[in-house]
């Protein structure tokens, strides 16, 4: 259901019936809709067309919308908040979410880029983190490890990147805050 939603999708959708109605209405006659119909539905059915040719599904969320959103809404956490809105959220022209970042931190390669799977809110101590589970083929896991200190930085202020193997190919990136950051949740 959720790829009928998107919106190439619903573009598609609706240049498709526009055209629909302006051809039948050609075909009976009826040139006030024709016009209207065929003149607007073929642009919208192409560009709709042309979404889906360029679509990213977002990462599935495995985290429930409302299960930490008193945790997600403080003001320390929003370098997380706007990632997994970002990953979250249908993509355009783009291989793979987190592109740029990646490619950034040279975790990147053209040929068979990291595709972002799927995201989890946590609570870590009454901290707020992100894991992100990547299949990385391209990228090997060695390069991941000796980019791990400058992960958490990038992402965020005071936060720290943990890797974990899940099999040859898949990881998981969590982004949990620091230690310090951790401690003053838990004090407050």
């Amino acid at each position: 259901m959720e790829a009928l939603t998107s919106p190439g999708s619903l573009l598609t959708i609706l240049g498709a019936a526009l055209t629909v109605i302006g051809t039948i209405a050609y075909a009976t006659d009826s040139p006030n809709i024709s016009l209207a119909g065929v003149f607007y539905g073929i642009p919208v059915l192409l560009g709709g067309l042309a979404l889906k040719s360029s679509e990213l599904p977002p990462a599935q969320r495995l985290t429930p919308v409302a299960e930490l959103r008193e945790l997600r809404e403080r003001p320390e956490n929003e370098p997380l908040r706007v990632l997994l809105k970002d990953v979250t959220r249908w993509r355009y022209g783009q291989k793979a979410h987190l592109e740029s970042s990646l490619e950034a931190l040279k975790l990147w390669n053209d040929d068979a880029p990291p595709q972002l799977l799927s995201v989890a809110e946590r609570d870590v101590d009454g901290g707020y983190g992100l894991v992100l589970h990547f299949l990385c083929q391209g990228v090997p896991a060695e390069r991941w490890q000796a980019r791990q200190e400058r992960l958490g930085r990038f992402f965020g202020p005071d936060l720290h990147a943990e890797l974990r193997l899940i099999s040859p190919g898949e990881l998981e990136l969590s982004l949990m805050p620091g230690a310090d950051v951790a401690e003053s949740a838990t004090a407050a």
